[in-house]
């Protein structure tokens, strides 16, 4: 009675500022949840998309280059740290799940102080290390000076940036996927207002591109601050409060440091990959670089399914709703697997006008039309990973898509890249390097979804025949 009793109270005082996904059709539950981040994704490739556009328009081929030069390395750089404060939002879904009020609030406290140390190091490593990076990845000489520009600028304020997706990640971890949306409307909107006000009529370099990302994502993370800080919700943040709580931040690291170490390897290999296209030159990187802003729209409907699916497994694990969590990834899998597929046949078909509006050099869309029509009918591919790796995830699980992806997306893809440059030389074989390592590893999560015990992931001790 005194249980169910704490449960009413946490219903009736805490979730109403937020979304339990253990309670109603799991279905439309992850469509409402998945809805708005699908709409944040839409915001945050056309701001990332106009950030290019009106580089590449104003300020030419080398600026967009160098813009694009930098993308690989910067996710390299920051992944590591958001793909481990993925392992806060599992942790916080669970115990929202459970209803322990005092664990959601010491995992919201000690995943702020992380991201704290987190922007603090990325700061001074982006900064002083930039011309380094850049060398080593082969960056054509013409772009070098604006490339080392732009990095620069943007690891100045890159503490914000990763404050705000963790402040984000917070909110959409407890059910609220809506208010993340709003704030990055308004990040987006300013941050294409502070573009064409630096580069179109004060007719600055390529480095206030960077500032305007920074300011944009700084405004919006006061915002986040502001809403956390209110009292009454189930994760009303404290300053006093934010640090290190050692339980927590262990289990932050066993669910999380396998993110990051996938993520990052995931970004080695995409650096890799981006010192293979410096290679030939800087109208193969503005292509590379266009390309790569295009398909952040056929990520979505994956980024936002997989982020729906982690919150909707680990809140009903939480609850220890197994066989409600099994019919939401199946769902979401399905979902994710279906639109990305969608929008990659869009893709294929306008591949050419969508390239040009980002650069209408005959070479430039040549290079990128080739890369999105090799890859872009295999996004179902992509979108079945990424979404079994969310399950994992979700399911305390983490270990196992940091080992695909590390074994597949990383080793075996810089091999193949490696072979066929030393046999070929062509671009050509690097784009194949994304649908065949796709492939494969979408064979090897098909098998661990459908044979393993990935349902049980929090509590491995508990004896089968209580588990079902």
């Amino acid at each position: 009675m005194i249980e169910h009793a704490s449960h009413k109270v946490w219903h009736q005082n805490r979730v109403q500022q937020t979304r339990s996904l253990t309670e109603g059709n799991p279905y439309s539950l992850i469509i409402r949840f998945a809805l708005p981040i699908f709409l944040s994704q839409v915001f945050q490739q056309l701001y990332n998309a106009a950030d290019s556009v009106i580089v590449g328009q104003f300020l030419g081929t080398d600026a967009l280059a160098a813009v694009s030069s930098s993308g690989t390395l910067i996710y390299l750089m920051v992944s590591f740290f958001n793909g481990t404060a993925l392992g806060a939002g599992v942790v916080i879904s669970h115990c929202f799940g459970a209803r322990d009020e005092d664990g959601v609030s010491r995992a919201i406290h000690t995943d702020l102080a992380f991201g704290i140390c987190s922007g603090l190091v990325l700061t001074v490593a982006g900064v002083l290390l930039t011309p380094t990076f850049l060398v080593w990845m082969g960056t054509d000489a013409e772009v070098l000076p604006q490339a080392i520009e732009y990095f620069r600028y943007y690891f100045l304020g890159v503490i914000s940036v990763v404050l705000y997706n963790i402040c984000t990640g917070i909110m959409n971890a407890v059910g609220d996927s809506r208010r993340p949306l709003f704030y990055l409307i308004f990040s987006s909107l300013t941050n294409v207002a502070l573009d064409l006000l630096f580069i179109g009529v004060f007719h600055w370099g390529v480095w206030s591109a960077a500032v305007a990302t920074t300011l944009a994502q700084t405004m919006s993370c006061v915002l986040c601050f502001v809403h956390l800080a209110k009292k009454g919700s189930v994760y009303s943040v404290s300053l006093r409060k934010i640090r290190f709580h050692g339980d927590m931040l262990r289990r932050i690291l066993r669910y999380g440091m396998p993110a990051g170490i996938q993520n990052s390897v995931i970004g080695l290999a995409n650096v890799i990959v981006q010192t293979q296209i410096n290679s030939f030159a800087k109208l193969a990187m503005a292509a590379y670089g266009s390309q790569s802003k295009i398909e952040g729209f056929a990520f979505m409907p994956i980024t936002s399914f997989s982020m729906a699916i982690t919150t909707f497994i680990s809140q009903n694990l939480g609850a220890q709703k197994y066989d409600r969590a099994r019919k939401g990834a199946r769902f979401g899998i399905i979902s994710a697997v279906v639109l990305a597929e969608l929008i990659g046949v869009l893709y294929y078909i306008f591949a050419p006008a969508l390239i040009g509006i980002f650069d209408d050099n005959p070479g430039v869309i040549a290079y990128g039309v080739q890369q999105a029509r090799t890859a872009a009918l295999f996004y179902f591919l992509l979108a079945f990973s990424h979404s079994v790796a969310a399950v994992c995830r979700g399911s305390g699980k983490a270990f196992v898509p940091m080992l695909i992806m590390f074994s597949v997306w990383c080793v075996l893809r810089v091999a193949y890249i490696a072979v066929v440059m030393h046999l070929f030389g062509e671009i050509g074989y690097i784009y194949w390097a994304y649908p065949i390592t796709w492939a494969i590893s979408s064979v090897i999560y098909l098998f661990y979804f459908l044979f393993s015990d990935w349902i049980h992931g929090f509590d491995p001790k508990v004896p089968k025949a209580k588990k079902a």
